[in-house]
């Protein structure tokens, strides 16, 4: 399999039971897959450098996944070698009440980059289609009984169709937009979990609601599949990455950054021939200081 395999752009239908959480079935070398992030790490300092310098675009990378499927260690590392003058990271939790007063892509659009610059959301809008689904939490908004007094179905497929307007609007606003599913098995969070419990420098990252949560995994597992099929599209696709091995899941998540940078295809700015032509008298200038 290739990064194609993990992509899913409405082209496709995803089947999460299909899918590998680990590298097993496309038999990669370790070594040389370190390797091919290294170099992936470079191509994306050189291109992030040139996205900055030509201001054109913006680049938003979203990242989902169950908990401990490793967010904060994808950003720190695949994101390690970046300018961080022209990177932001925006952890989405759970919404205040100010943010709940808005509508559900008012924070989002807040923390929406600069052009030129790659904004990273660590979470995002999709919670809104995610937990509040599985727990439905929609039902105790406050919000007009027309908006909330609707079926559930029906108030979750308008969300996604929200989600796939935005993310046109984006792309039409000089936007892209990348959206990576971490895709850990059940059996590798559990692992995880207890490695938190059993290391005191990682006991803070356990919390008791996580088992809570374990026992939604199915329905999870069952929103984020729907949620992909219902919003990936060409312009704003999904990366389902398999998880449980962070080696391979940060080569497969460098390897879409990288992707979607040499799809913007950033260039330096050029002087105008008339600048050019003065460059010899500046030159002199500094000369003569």
């Amino acid at each position: 399999m290739s990064l194609k395999d993990y992509r899913f752009d409405g082209s496709k239908k995803l089947n999460l039971k299909k899918l590998p959480t680990n590298s097993k079935k496309d038999k990669v070398d370790k070594d040389e897959i370190l390797a091919k992030t290294e170099k992936n790490l470079e191509k994306m300092r050189e291109l992030q450098d040139r996205l900055y310098a030509d201001g054109r675009e913006g680049l938003i990378i979203v990242l989902q996944a169950m908990d401990a499927a490793g967010k904060d260690s994808t950003i720190k590392h695949v994101m390690s070698g970046m300018n961080p003058q022209g990177v932001v990271v925006h952890s989405f939790k759970a919404p205040s009440s100010e943010e709940l007063a808005h509508d559900v892509l008012w924070r989002v659009n807040n923390a929406l980059p600069r052009r030129g610059h790659i904004a990273i959301f660590n979470r995002s809008h999709y919670e809104d289609v995610l937990v509040v689904q599985v727990k439905e939490m929609n039902k105790g908004y406050h919000m007009a009984e027309r908006v909330i007094g609707q079926s559930t179905e029906d108030f979750f497929e308008k969300r996604y169709r929200h989600f796939r307007n935005y993310e046109e609007y984006l792309y039409e606003n000089s936007y892209r937009m990348i959206k990576i599913f971490l895709n850990i098995s059940k059996e590798k969070q559990k692992e995880r979990f207890i490695e938190r419990l059993d290391t005191p420098e990682k006991n803070w990252k356990f919390a008791a609601g996580d088992l809570k949560e374990r026992e939604l995994w199915d329905q999870y597992q069952a929103a984020y599949e729907k949620t992909i099929n219902e919003t990936g599209t060409k312009e704003s696709p999904w990366y389902v990455i398999p998880a449980d091995q962070k080696w391979y899941a940060r080569y497969l998540v460098s390897e879409a950054i990288v992707d979607a940078l040499e799809a913007i295809d950033p260039q330096y700015p050029e002087m105008s021939e008339e600048e050019k032509a003065n460059i010899p008298m500046y030159k002199e200038a500094l000369m003569n200081e």
